[in-house]
């Protein structure tokens, strides 16, 4: 199997990141040839077409309730704190974790790549979801099914069984 679902790693710093966390989930697979920048290309910087429809129409829907559907004034793509991956903003850059996350009046969501160093799955690709309304709660009950796809997907884009 490419890809696993674990609980969040204990040494993972998406774990101090919220006090509070309404749904969490990590996958894992396997990959000890690329950087974890290049991992977190891999996994964010571009989805497969399938998703990238789901998006628009995610975005369609979402507009007419007033969320977020355009890119922020400050996106750039350049790999630093404050720059993107995809629609996901960087907020840290570490030896072996890089969280990145979207905030909106609904949810706030983050999600940390992370390398264990374990002999099999090291990868560990994290989500944290905190509600800030009754209605993160709504939304979340209608997108979990596709997030738990679009991640098992996804996540499989960095597997490897190549070795350094």
């Amino acid at each position: 199997m490419k890809v696993i679902l674990e609980n969040i790693p204990i040494n993972s710093l998406i774990n101090t990141i919220s006090k509070k966390v309404d749904y969490s989930d990590t996958y894992a697979t396997t990959n000890h040839s690329d950087s974890l920048d290049k991992i977190t290309n891999k996994v964010f910087a571009d989805f497969p077409d399938w998703v990238k429809t789901l998006m628009k129409l995610r975005n369609v829907i979402a507009k007419k309730i007033e969320l977020k559907t355009q890119k922020p004034s400050d996106y750039s793509t350049e790999f630093k704190i404050g720059g993107y991956i995809g629609f996901f903003k960087i907020y840290k850059i570490m030896t072996d974790e890089i969280n990145l996350g979207a905030d909106d009046k609904h949810l706030d969501f983050r999600v940390s790549i992370y390398n264990s160093h374990d002999p099999t799955y090291n990868i560990k690709v994290s989500t944290i979801v905190q509600y800030n309304k009754s209605f993160g709660k709504v939304y979340m009950v209608i997108v979990k099914p596709f997030h738990k796809l679009i991640m098992k997907q996804i996540v499989k884009r960095a597997y490897t069984t190549k070795q350094i």
